[in-house]
């Protein structure tokens, strides 16, 4: 039988996969797997390191490792990528709802409206991140002008603004119970309204623009210039009188919730990378019909012949 030969191409993303689920693997132990050993088997499987190099190495291990498997997919017509991450994903959040709903306590004063933090922080972290990696991906494609990153630009805004939205959603559920009110104009909550429209409005030009590159150059540049907002948000707890909350870390986290969030966290990370892939995939099927040269009239076939 013939053996076929891997393309370099093929070869720099198998290379790609391996890396990124070695430091997605290695994330999870980490950050998951020595907590539930601590917690429920009462063994130290941290290899002697402390918490704060821990949480380090679970956060970048995760991030670098969701930034490589998206950067190194040629976004071709498989999508293995795509249905291993879906089903890592669908794992960890069931896990992390199942520890969510039914065995971590209520927290001391907000009680059982506590548990939506399990999957609002969550979503909060990789909402940002998809939007960072958009930010990312147009500085990548004004540079190179390599059709991928626009495609992967355009899956990372909507999967970025289907986060915020969601955000927004569970937020108000948080903020009935504890604030009193469904919405308030509190700095971090009107600075992530203007995020998701502004994101939407680049969305809105995408689909208006019939013109590839012209649409790919100006949704490019209105991408990093709406990525300011983000910092803002950011930030916004801690420069302006805010109702909300500062931002959590496992210092101000017990013990008992950290397994819920942080199998939500890894979950929502997979499934928003995965997502990212399937609709890159989608746009760049729209690039190649809109990129080819047009069918030949039957005319011209004729003049051809």
């Amino acid at each position: 039988m013939t053996e076929v030969a891997m393309t370099p191409t093929q070869t720099r993303s198998n290379l790609g996969r391996a890396i990124a689920i070695a430091l997605l693997c290695i994330a999870v132990y980490i950050g998951l797997v020595v907590t539930l050993a601590d917690e429920y088997l009462h063994a130290d499987l941290s290899l002697g390191l402390p918490l704060a190099v821990r949480t380090l190495i679970a956060v970048f291990g995760g991030l670098i490792g969701a930034i490589i498997f998206l950067a190194g997919d040629d976004l071709g017509g498989s999508l293995s990528n795509v249905k291993l991450l879906f089903g890592i994903a669908v794992c960890f959040l069931v896990l992390g709802t199942y520890f969510g709903l039914f065995v971590a306590p209520p927290e001391r004063f907000m009680g059982e409206v506590q548990r939506i933090m399990y999957v609002h922080v969550p979503t909060a972290w990789n909402g940002l991140l998809a939007l960072t990696f958009a930010f990312a991906c147009a500085i990548l494609f004004l540079f190179k002008g390599d059709w991928k990153w626009d495609a992967l630009m355009e899956g990372s805004i909507e999967v970025g603004v289907v986060l915020g939205f969601l955000l927004c959603c569970q937020g108000a559920i948080w903020a009935k119970p504890t604030w009193g009110v469904w919405w308030d104009w509190d700095p971090r909550l009107t600075t992530t309204a203007v995020l998701i429209f502004a994101f939407l409005g680049i969305l809105a030009l995408r689909k208006f623009v019939d013109d590839p590159v012209k649409r790919g150059i100006w949704s490019s540049v209105a991408t990093i210039i709406a990525y300011v907002d983000v910092p803002i948000v950011y930030f916004s707890v801690r420069w302006w009188n805010s109702l909300h909350q500062l931002q959590s870390n496992p210092n101000t986290v017990s013990e008992p919730f950290w397994i819920p969030l942080r199998a939500n966290a890894f979950g929502i990370l997979f499934l928003m990378t995965a997502f990212i892939l399937l609709r890159a995939r989608v746009s760049k099927l729209r690039l190649e019909n809109e990129l080819a040269p047009p069918p030949l009239l039957e005319a011209e076939l004729g003049e051809a012949v």
